[in-house]
């Protein structure tokens, strides 16, 4: 089937009270592999390139590839931009066939975010697809937008729901405690604030920073309305860790196949795991 907009998968998700891997790519390796698990699982999926991914490879070549996986594939896929800061960028993945986009002003005052915000929601609707913003600050790193510990700044409950209602936004990752990147101890998750922002907004919740948090604490959020978890530092290190081993059993190596199969491998097998534990398995068809 053709690349699908999160917005109804997201909805599904919320309502049923599941939630949706979002899974950042880098090679076609991981993009595959990733497709894989979802067919193997029956989960909706959603593939999520950053703003450095998208400079690396060419926004074209990266719709290009997840159109052929989708329109190969049985079930829901969407293709997500996320953390871009650059209208320009937005319209051009728009236009390369990318279904859904995230516009990042949240380093701005609450008018403004919702100003810029606002602008990308009326093209996405034009398009068809969906539109994620950010209210707060999520800690961490995410390719140039860098926010330290003592800058990140959890999202107020009155703010969502007014952002919503003037942006329109049909998808919010409200700062709640999560971080980019991987924890060096348990994060620090607001969960009261989670349940308090999902009884004042409908829209689904996107958490942000989802790599290394414990399974439970994974399940309550779903439970408490977030119906999309980003997944990015945690796959990199799976596909980093299996080339490296590799090449530690044999460093004259120079296929990349014999290299590249096992990372894929490894990518697969941790986006399995990380769709049971969202619980988005057997909903592809629901």
């Amino acid at each position: 089937m053709p690349l699908v907009s999160s917005t109804p998968l997201l909805a599904a998700a919320r309502s049923q009270g599941y939630g949706v891997g979002a899974f950042n790519v880098h090679t076609l390796e991981m993009l595959q592999a990733v497709v894989e698990a979802a067919e193997e699982t029956q989960s909706p999926l959603i593939l999520q390139t950053t703003v450095g991914t998208v400079k690396h490879l060419g926004p074209e070549y990266i719709a290009a590839a997840a159109t052929v996986a989708a329109n190969r594939a049985g079930v829901p896929i969407a293709l997500h931009l996320d953390h871009c800061t650059d209208f320009d960028l937005i319209v051009r993945c728009i236009r390369a066939g990318y279904t859904s986009v995230m516009i990042d002003a949240s380093m701005y005052p609450f008018e403004e975010n919702v100003r810029l915000t606002s602008k990308v929601v009326e093209v996405a609707r034009a398009a068809g697809i969906n539109a994620e913003a950010e209210l707060g600050k999520v800690g961490g790193v995410e390719d140039d937008i860098v926010v330290a510990e003592h800058e990140a700044l959890l999202a107020d409950p009155e703010e969502c729901a007014r952002f919503v209602e003037l942006t329109g936004v049909p998808t919010l990752a409200p700062a709640i405690g999560t971080a980019h990147g991987m924890y060096k101890g348990e994060p620090n998750i607001d969960f009261d604030r989670i349940g308090t922002i999902a009884s004042k907004v409908a829209v689904p919740l996107v958490l942000h920073g989802g790599s290394g948090i414990p399974e439970e604490q994974v399940k309550r959020c779903v439970s408490l309305g977030m119906a999309k978890m980003n997944i990015a530092t945690e796959i990199r290190i799976v596909f980093s860790d299996a080339i490296k081993a590799v090449f530690a059993a044999n460093p004259e190596e120079n296929d990349p196949r014999k290299y590249m199969v096992p990372a894929k491998k490894a990518v697969k097998e941790a986006a399995m795991a990380k769709m049971a534990m969202l619980g988005s398995c057997g909903k592809a068809k629901a």
